[in-house]
């Protein structure tokens, strides 16, 4: 009986809710009474069905429910002010609905989507403004997200194969799924606040998408733009999200060991920062220069692409570890993170993860290839920067060379 209460009080309130949200707009179909109404009857109906076991009354409901809103919306529709949109009628249908679960499933569950359904309505004012943003560029790299998430991801065999039997198709679409998110996020930040917040922060922002295509970006800039300071704030900058993104695919992977692990990749990622620190200073009196967008981060042959390269540094890994033990494993940590510092770390986290390798050994290996990415970036700039801007770089990234190697061999 107490639970039954609960359930009629919660069908209530998600009730006001959303016909609080409906009412504010002055929808004709229905409001604040008529959504308590509707998801009061929803619950009724599910409590009248658990007791008769009669699980066609709530499609009854449902059903009567569906009729009233079409009647509703035929005596609108001859008056002269038209609401066309289904939105209203499809939120009863559901409010009536989760009435009906609210009794027959999971009490939080029903919440949780109650609660998202006002959220929905409540921000259609936003999401027109910001769909109306969007260019076709953007909507790819949603579109492309979803299907590496929702209709790859499913679909592949979570089963261990291969040379060592260290190779899982979902384990490693799952690191496609984290690189290609986290590129999205940097993608979309820099898209809306990157022309708001200047053209150094943009430039961060940018290091979130691709801390070496920022770097050949600037690298680029520079020989044709006085912003000296500015280009290399960037560039040193955006090599220290890049260690903020080795962090979080840490976290992500092997949060169990992030206390071991993370800490000595911090001082490193701090004094980076500091670097980067200095230059910004000297930048205030430099007049910034307009950057180019940054290329969209989710394409589905580069997902595919770094979903090859992960596969082969496992198999890389494995077989190095196994014909020259850990100590081996230095050598492809320098030789994988002169390209592409994401896979090996993903790599060595999930190594990490699973016990194959020691959690003292195992950040050595991740900073070792970090800071070998490190070495790739300033010979980039190097080849296609200006010689100035070099000089400043060559300076930092030596700082954090020299930093990193004291980190590996003092760390206690």
């Amino acid at each position: 009986m107490e639970r039954d209460i609960a359930i009629l009080g919660i069908a209530l309130g998600l009730g006001l809710l959303v016909g609080l949200q409906r009412e504010r707009i002055q929808s004709r179909i229905a409001g604040i009474r008529t959504f308590s109404l509707i998801t009061l009857l929803g619950a009724i109906s599910g409590l009248i069905a658990r007791e008769t076991e009669q699980i066609w009354i709530v499609a009854a409901g449902a059903l009567s429910i569906a009729i009233l809103m079409a009647t509703a919306n035929f005596i609108s529709s001859e008056t002269d002010e038209k609401d066309i949109g289904q939105t209203t009628e499809i939120a009863a249908l559901m409010m009536y609905v989760l009435g009906a679960y609210l009794v027959l499933g999971t009490l939080i569950l029903g919440v949780v989507v109650g609660s998202v359904v006002a959220l929905l309505l409540y921000l259609k004012a936003f999401f027109k403004e910001y769909v109306a943003r969007l260019g076709e560029k953007d909507v790819q790299a949603i579109m492309v997200f979803v299907a590496v998430t929702l209709v790859v991801l499913p679909i592949l065999p979570d089963e261990f194969f291969g040379p060592y039997d260290v190779l899982n198709l979902r384990q490693i679409w799952l690191m496609v799924v984290l690189i290609v998110g986290m590129s999205i996020a940097g993608y979309f930040a820099y898209k809306w606040l990157g022309a708001g917040v200047g053209t150094g922060l943009s430039g961060i922002l940018g290091g979130l998408i691709s801390s070496t295509a920022t770097t050949v970006t600037y690298a680029r800039l520079s020989k044709t733009s006085p912003a000296m300071y500015l280009a290399s704030f960037v560039i040193v900058a955006a090599t220290a999200v890049s260690f903020v993104r080795v962090m979080i695919e840490v976290a992500v992977v092997a949060p169990a060991f992030t206390s071991i692990v993370l800490p000595p990749i911090i001082v490193v990622t701090a004094i980076t920062f500091l670097l980067s620190g200095y230059f910004f200073w000297k930048s205030r009196t430099e007049e910034s220069e307009s950057v180019p967008d940054p290329q969209n981060p989710a394409q589905f042959r580069t997902a595919l692409v770094f979903a090859i390269l992960y596969a082969v540094i496992l198999i890389l890994i494995a077989f190095v570890k196994d014909k020259f033990g850990s100590a081996g494993l230095y050598v492809v940590s320098l030789i994988s993170g002169l390209t592409d510092v994401d896979a090996v770390t993903l790599s060595l986290a999930n190594l990490i993860n699973s016990g194959s390798i020691v959690p003292d050994n195992g950040w050595r290996f991740i900073l070792v290839a970090a800071m070998a990415n490190l070495v790739f970036k300033g010979g980039m700039v190097a080849v296609i920067g200006n010689r100035q801007v070099f000089k400043f770089v060559g300076m930092a990234f030596a700082a954090t060379l020299i930093s990193g190697v004291l980190v590996l061999f003092f760390w206690p």
